[in-house]
Parts: C-alpha cells; structure tokens; sequence
C-alpha cells in the first residue's frame, strides 16, 4: 500500500513538472513580443458579374464553388512596429484600386505603403475588378456598373478588415519554414498536348512551398501564411472559386480547426497545374498542397524574433516604342477581338491628346520578420525572379508576387526575348502601350538589393 502511494506521489510529480515546464515554455514563446491579429470576410459576388482572367468567357458568373475570400494578418513586433498582409481570392489588384484602399490605410490606420501588401492569388475564378484587363473582355456597359459596385464595395470592405485585424491583436508567437510540392509544369518548356508522353520536366522551376504559422496566447494554432509559385488555372467556367489554392485553404482550416489560412502567388507567372481542368483535380492540387503545409507544421520550424524591417518602393519600367496612329488604326481596322479592343483604346487616348505611357512605376517591397526575409513583387513575376532573389539573399527566403499592383506580366531578360505570350502579346491583354524595354530584371533586382543594403540586416 506505501508502495502503491509513493509510486503514485512519484508520477504527481512527474506531471506537475512536465505541466509547469509546459506552461513556462509557452509562457517564454509569447513574452517576447509579438502580436498577431485576424480577420476575415467573404467577397463572393451577390450577383451575376464577369468572371477574371479568361477572355474565351462570354457571359457572367453563373454559381458558386465555393465562397472567396479575404483575410487579413496584423503584425506588430516588440517595439511596435506594425504590419499587415491582406490576402484575397481575386486575380489581382490593378494601381488605381490598390492605391485607393493603401491610401484609405494611411488615413484610417497611419500604414505607409511598406506596411502594407495586398496580396492575390490570382484565382481565374472571381469577378473582374474596375480598371483590370479590360481589353479581353467582351461585355457591355450593363456589365461594367455591375463590376464598379463590386469593386467599390471591396475597397471598403478591406479598409474595414484591416480595422478588425490590427483591433483583435493578442500576444503571439511566429515560426517559419519551407516545404515542397511538385504538382506545378514550366508551361513554356513543356507543351501541354505532348507532355503525357515526355519523361522529365524541362526549363526553370520552383517547387517551394513558404509557410508562416501564428500561434496564439496559450500555444494554439492562430494562423497559417503558405504560398505556392503556379497560376490557380486549374478551372475554366462559370462558378466562383478560388481554384486549387482556395480547396487548400479550405483543407488547412479542416485539418486545424480555428485556424485560419491564407494564400500568397510565388513567381507563377509561367507555371501552370498539369493536367487541368476538372473540379476533382483542383481538389486534388488542394490537398496536395495543404499536406505540404501540414507537414511542415508538424515538423520543427524557425522561431522568429519580434523585430520587423519594411522597405517599398517604386521602380520605373521602360516601356519599348509604343506603335504610332498609323499602325493602331490598322490593327483597329484588321484585328478582332482583344487586339482590336486594345487597338482602340490606345486610338482614344490619343484622340483626347493623352501621350501614351513611357514607363510604369513597379511596386517592389521587402518584409524581414526576425531573420525570414519576404521579397514582394508585383505584377505576374515568372519563376526567374524567384530563383534569381535566392542566389542573391538565401534559398530560405520567400518570394510573393502578384502583390499590390498586377498591371501586366514582368518576363525576365530570357523570356522577353523569346517573346510568346508572356514576354510580348501578354502586354495587349493588360492594356499596356507596348512591350517593356530590355534590362528590367537588372533593374528590378537591383532595387533589391539597394533596399537590402539599406537596412544593415543583410
């Protein structure tokens, strides 16, 4: 009987030690100071509305997949400096709407623009946004009321999200690490139609997958940041959805209840899911990648300091000669469809004596949480960039595109000359007066790197 009491004294003990190292652990975690605050909100259209990113479209929305979203993250650090990441599941912000709600954060909230990323997973499965390729779409002035109430009531929208984010933070803690997951094919390199009967991928890739996780006052999970660098073209049709990376979102916060989880686009602009076009294989690509995350979340991950670094700015992209009236009234004359909508516009702009465009200021942006350095880019970034920013600061950093300002492809010096798609007619598409002068990428990494000297950290 003493025997059965001193041995049931021992593993008291036991217990209560395991129980208070817990608590002080915890405790340690979350007394360093960081503080992390959520929101999030629905943006599914509540009416019919043009769908984004596919020109062979001819009609509106048509149904719901499953709802979009928009989710903010605040940030603050041990000295009180704050940030906030809005991710969405739009196709992207174009300048004028981005501008709008930053400058709307800078009155309401006092974020200056490195504060600040709006994020977009480039979903080709949610509504068009005013002022955003424009061109390709072939709809009528009925459509584009429809689209400017959306698109106004989104602005406030994420103003007001942001609000509750920074007004719900709590003691936290933040960790970071990258997976992998290998669903993504370099689309230039490798033709779709002959890719079944090929034995290796060719051309640049990147099968990275970054992973943020918040914890919150007592330990538990709060939030999971991921990202994935290939476009969310899974699906073609007319139900809102934010394609594989929306299934994923929806798998993660299955897997952890009371967590919430959020998307960012890597440098995908030349990666595309293969093969596509099927609901199941988009729930697949979910999966897949909400495993990625999952196992790194179960694994060890970096502890991060509570010290933030923010750094933005704007880098002016030559365009290359724009064509003059004479060859925009030929190509309005004898083109169709997306061309001759660009052909026409331009023609107006010139008609109201607006020269067209010489450059356009590129929003380029670095966040360093502890030692995790996050490179932001805007625009649709191909892979190079990535690969080229990892040579330069680490293959432990992550890489975020689409953020801010998605006003056209940004090629690297490779794709530029080869042209196709992403390096030449991808410029109609957007709007823009013509293609982008050679030596953008020097300059964009450049900017980089400037801005990393700048902080001593580096």
């Amino acid at each position: 009987m003493i025997k059965k009491l001193f041995l049931a004294l021992f593993f008291g003990i036991i217990l209560l030690s395991v129980t208070i190292a817990a608590a002080k652990s915890v405790e340690q975690v979350h007394s360093r100071g960081w503080k992390a605050g959520l929101a999030t909100i629905i943006i599914t259209p509540e009416e019919p509305v043009w769908m984004a990113g596919y020109g062979i479209r001819d009609r509106p929305s048509e149904g719901i997949l499953h709802d979009l979203w928009a989710k903010a993250l605040a940030l603050e650090d041990a000295q009180g400096n704050l940030i906030v990441l809005i991710t969405t599941d739009l196709l992207g912000f174009p300048r004028k709407i981005s501008n709008r709600i930053r400058d709307q954060l800078a009155i309401h909230y006092g974020l200056e623009r490195s504060q600040i990323v709006l994020s977009s997973s480039h979903t080709h499965g949610g509504p068009v946004l005013m002022d955003a390729l424009f061109d390709i779409y072939p709809f009528g002035p009925e459509h584009i009321e429809v689209i400017r109430r959306y698109s106004e009531d989104l602005e406030k929208k994420i103003v007001e999200l942001t609000g509750k984010a920074i007004d719900s933070m709590v003691p936290a803690g933040l960790y970071s690490q990258n997976g992998v997951v290998r669903f993504q094919v370099n689309r230039r390199n490798n033709p779709v139609a002959t890719l079944f009967r090929e034995t290796e991928l060719k051309g640049p890739i990147d099968h990275s997958v970054p992973v943020l996780k918040v914890t919150g006052p007592s330990g538990e999970l709060m939030a999971v940041v991921f990202g994935y660098a290939c476009h969310p073209t899974t699906l073609v049709g007319y139900q809102f959805s934010g394609d594989y990376a929306g299934f994923a979102q929806i798998e993660i916060e299955r897997l952890h209840p009371g967590a919430v989880a959020m998307f960012f686009q890597g440098a995908g602009a030349d990666m595309d899911p293969v093969p596509r076009r099927t609901i199941p294989l988009a729930r697949q690509y979910g999966r897949e990648l909400a495993a990625a995350v999952d196992r790194v979340l179960q694994e060890e991950m970096k502890e991060l300091e509570p010290a933030i670094f923010t750094a933005y700015s704007e880098v002016d992209l030559m365009f290359s000669n724009p064509p003059g009236k004479e060859e925009l009234t030929k190509l309005k004359n004898e083109e169709t469809g997306y061309r001759q909508r660009w052909a026409a516009n331009q023609l107006a702009r010139l008609a109201e004596d607006q020269p067209l465009p010489s450059s356009y200021p590129y929003p380029v942006q670095i966040w360093k949480l502890g030692d995790q350095p996050i490179m932001i880019l805007g625009g649709e970034v191909v892979v190079e960039y990535a690969l080229e920013l990892k040579k330069l600061f680490g293959y432990e950093i992550f890489v975020m595109g689409y953020a801010n300002d998605v006003m056209s492809y940004i090629p690297s010096e490779t794709v530029l000359q080869e042209g196709r798609y992403e390096g030449e007619s991808a410029q109609m598409v957007y709007g823009m007066p013509a293609t982008w002068e050679p030596g953008l990428q020097d300059k964009i990494l450049n900017k980089f790197i400037k801005m990393a000297r700048g902080t001593g950290s580096f």
